[in-house]
């Protein structure tokens, strides 16, 4: 993973608790895209980072960046393993109203906390999936792991438009 700020301009941040099936999805994208960048098949310069359980902690690791794609189990109303990509307001809309991530409401109060502070990232994206249970266990189920290539590309594809768009 790369560490070193100066050479990145995006953070990719992977939400969950690994202790909890499902919930720990967005840590183990993070450690997807950690294998694929060390054989050199992502393409970009990121900063991978396992942001755990979240917290206003994270607020110093988003000032650093001007752009942000944030990876978490969340409830979409779809079936076990779907992927969900929500750009710009889109995420913010999703992180309002009804919660449905564990960790949504410190999302939203870090984005929140990040865009009173001046520096809320303009580029900024949700990768969401659907878990099929977040009760105790230490391994995804089936659909969730199955998904985990899927929100890959979408993270991705995510950067892909970024630079494109520069």
């Amino acid at each position: 993973m790369h560490t070193g700020v100066a050479a990145t301009h995006t953070l990719v941040l992977g939400l969950g608790n690994i202790l909890l099936t499902d919930d720990g999805v967005g840590i183990h994208v993070i450690k997807a895209l950690s294998r694929l960048e060390d054989a050199g098949e992502i393409g970009h310069v990121v900063a991978l980072r396992d942001g755990g359980t979240i917290g206003l902690a994270l607020l110093s690791e988003i000032e650093e960046f001007g752009s942000l794609i944030v990876v978490d189990a969340m409830q979409l109303g779809e079936t076990a393993g779907t992927v969900g990509t929500f750009q710009g307001p889109d995420m913010d809309r999703q992180l309002c109203g009804k919660k449905r991530s564990a960790h949504e409401v410190a999302l939203a109060d870090l984005m929140m906390a990040a865009q009173l502070a001046g520096f809320g990232p303009e580029r900024r994206a949700l990768v969401a999936i659907q878990p099929a249970s977040t009760g105790w266990g230490l391994s995804l189920t089936d659909p969730v792991r199955q998904a985990v290539p899927e929100a890959c590309r979408r993270v991705v594809s995510l950067l892909d438009g970024w630079d494109h768009d520069a």
